[in-house]
């Protein structure tokens, strides 16, 4: 079976397309070849590799980047995962189909370290669940 290649666009590239890349990495990786990337990338967050290593999956080395590095990398999806990277995405030639879900921005989170940490593991757990549906809801969509 030939991997499905998919990216996962956001802003930073440090949190949310990150913890998707490692959730499909985990959970599908017979089936996926899973990227990440940013519109304006910043440093991978320290707290998304927390909160992921507490869940079971490894995303510390895991690099920001940005999505120009990927331009000529032929995706079968690219999953925008905030609202920023959906209007900055850029046309994909081709087959390419691109979806959205947006999810809250971790990083962005204010308050104690325990309140912080809690959004950080709420945004994993709601990542986790698409992720872990990906395979029914994309061959629904190729029927639809």
């Amino acid at each position: 079976m030939i991997k499905k290649r998919i990216l996962f666009l956001c802003a930073g590239n440090s949190c949310r397309s990150q913890m998707a890349e490692g959730w499909t990495r985990h959970l599908h990786g017979d089936k996926f070849e899973a990227h990440s990337a940013g519109v304006k990338p910043v440093e991978l967050h320290p707290l998304a590799v927390r909160v992921m290593k507490e869940a079971g999956a490894d995303i510390s080395s895991q690099k920001s980047k940005n999505m120009r590095v990927l331009k000529d990398v032929a995706f079968d999806y690219v999953v925008t995962v905030c609202d920023s990277a959906r209007e900055s995405c850029p046309l994909f030639p081709g087959k390419t189909k691109v979806l959205h879900v947006d999810f809250e921005d971790p990083a962005a989170a204010q308050g104690s370290d325990e309140k912080v940490l809690a959004v950080f593991r709420r945004v994993r757990d709601q990542i986790k669940e698409f992720v872990s549906g990906l395979p029914g809801y994309l061959s629904d969509r190729r029927r639809s």
